[in-house]
């Protein structure tokens, strides 16, 4: 009875609703990938439409929210209703700093008591950059970056390592045991493991930016959730007026077992000035009180201390965010109003600024390609658009019938377009580089171009030409070129091309559907001028 009893424990409870909401986040992770369908068939995207954050800043920057971002709402009530369940409960990125927290050894933590304040300011300075249209959010959002890490770096190295065990065992079969190896591999193959391996441009950097954010565990548990989140710093400011409660009767003796068990950084040992924003209902002070003494119920108001983040520092953290918009924004193409010509966004994308106040960076797009020719940027779109989906068609090109990466856009910054729609959008156009271009600068045969080009009309055309190798011998060749009306950018003659290095034929943005500047001739021009 009495193990029956210490199992239904609230923090048993909390964990087993913990590792069902992460085991989730997993499945619906894995499920981000094409399965031979144009539809995904799971919400992949469930755990991104329900971040308040997202929502807020989503609307400041671009004034416009998507639909399914009305389930975040529901994440608002519960907060005013219970408090920060989300942070103590569901999110993933939380659970995962619980358990990479709980190896740490047993020895006197270490606090920074008045760190806490920090993710309030970097929540200030988000949103005041969110309301001169710059969305920063999706940089620290816990969601956006946990699902960035996992698409380019963590997914990506889980592959390679499991595919690099059961290969070598395969090959060197050690006391046989590839027979028993080959059906689990079989079956990873089918149910967790991508279908090919990925590989992303900035998957090193991203993975240390993640697996920082883990390590700082190691320093104080949940050191990101209690010093750093922004979400975490919104729904704290909403649990202040939560309707659950956290008493402390008159039995406590102020022995401090609570203190040395909060997840949060609430101080539950001040009693009445404790910290309610940083409470993430854990409810691990209420099961370890010797006592009895503390419990959580819905009651009238009681005492705690406030936030304290002085007007000065919330002055700061305003302006600060308010001066990061022209700073981020400081890049030479700006002046001009171009932009860089292999900056390839994703079929169905806003045009640029508009894709920019709504992009996250969340890695969803990337994630789901499936050639994986989606690329995180760096400095392609400025500093602004760092970590948001560029197509590199020499590493992946855009399939023709494909329209994943709009299915599951979190914002909208990617249109959600149906298969008829989407084969008519430009994304780009492709430039044939004649010196480098086997029939043009070497009178070698090759058709290439033209054979993979996946228009219904052929985008690229030959022309018989008749030339002269160096012994003068007559010579015909065909000689491509590019349709520009047919033309959709979508990048697979640069994939495909034959010549290494440098590819005689690629694409450009110049004249993507999304933008009326951005196109072959300059506005205003006519050609031969």
């Amino acid at each position: 009875m009495k193990n029956a009893i210490r199992f239904f424990k609230v923090q048993n409870v909390r964990r087993a609703v913990q590792a069902a909401f992460l085991l989730l986040f997993l499945f619906l992770f894995i499920q981000t990938e094409s399965k031979g369908s144009d539809e995904l068939g799971y919400p992949v995207r469930l755990f991104l439409d329900f971040d308040p954050l997202i929502l807020v800043t989503t609307l400041l920057s671009a004034h416009a929210v998507a639909k399914a971002f009305a389930l975040s709402l529901v994440t608002i009530m519960i907060t005013v209703v219970l408090g920060r369940v989300f942070c103590g409960w569901v999110c993933p990125l939380g659970t995962l700093n619980n358990l990479v927290g709980s190896i740490r050894p047993r020895r006197p933590a270490v606090t920074y008591a008045p760190w806490y304040r920090v993710k309030y300011y970097l929540l200030i300075g988000t949103l005041a950059s969110a309301l001169f249209s710059l969305q920063p959010a999706g940089i620290m959002d816990p969601l956006s970056l946990l699902i960035r890490s996992f698409s380019v770096s963590v997914y990506p190295l889980f592959n390679y390592t499991v595919r690099s065990v059961f290969d070598t065992i395969f090959r060197i079969d050690p006391l046989g045991l590839a027979s028993l190896t080959e059906p689990v591999y079989s079956v990873l193959k089918k149910t967790v493991l991508s279908f090919e391996q990925a590989s992303y441009r900035q998957g090193v950097f991203i993975g240390m930016v993640f697996f920082t954010v883990l390590g700082l565990n190691l320093v104080e548990k949940r050191f990101w959730c209690k010093y750093l989140c922004p979400l975490g710093a919104f729904l704290g400011l909403l649990s202040r007026r939560s309707l659950l409660k956290r008493t402390v009767s008159e039995g406590c003796t102020s022995c401090g077992a609570c203190a040395a068990v909060c997840q949060g950084n609430a101080s539950p040992e001040a009693k009445e000035r404790w910290r309610d924003a940083e409470c993430m209902v854990c409810r691990n002070c209420d099961d370890i009180c010797p006592q009895n003494a503390v419990s959580f119920g819905f009651s009238p108001r009681r005492k705690a201390a406030g936030l304290d983040l002085g007007r000065r520092r919330v002055i700061g953290s305003a302006l600060s965010g308010i001066a990061a918009v022209p700073l981020l924004r400081a890049v030479p193409l700006v002046k001009t109003g171009a932009q860089d010509p292999l900056l390839l966004r994703p079929p169905g994308s806003l045009e640029e600024k508009e894709f920019l106040k709504r992009c996250v960076r969340c890695g969803e797009c990337m994630k789901v390609c499936t050639t994986n020719g989606l690329q995180p940027t760096l400095l392609e779109a400025g500093v602004e658009g760092i970590w948001s989906p560029l197509l590199v068609p020499r590493i992946g090109y855009c399939e023709y019938r494909c329209t994943l990466c709009g299915q599951v856009c979190p914002t909208g910054a990617i249109k959600k377009l149906k298969l008829e729609e989407k084969i008519k959008v430009r994304i780009g156009l492709a430039m044939i580089d004649k010196g480098r271009c086997l029939p043009w600068a070497h009178a070698r045969p090759c058709i290439v171009c033209e054979e993979v080009c996946p228009t219904s009309k052929k985008a690229i055309w030959f022309e018989s030409a008749k030339v002269r190798d160096r012994q003068g011998k007559p010579l015909m060749v065909k000689q491509p070129y590019v349709d520009l009306e047919l033309c959709i950018g979508c990048g697979i003659c640069e994939a495909k091309c034959p010549v290494l290095g440098r590819p005689a034929i690629s694409v450009t943005s110049v004249g993507e559907s999304r933008s009326r500047e951005n196109q072959l001739l300059i506005p205003g021009t006519e050609a031969g001028y």
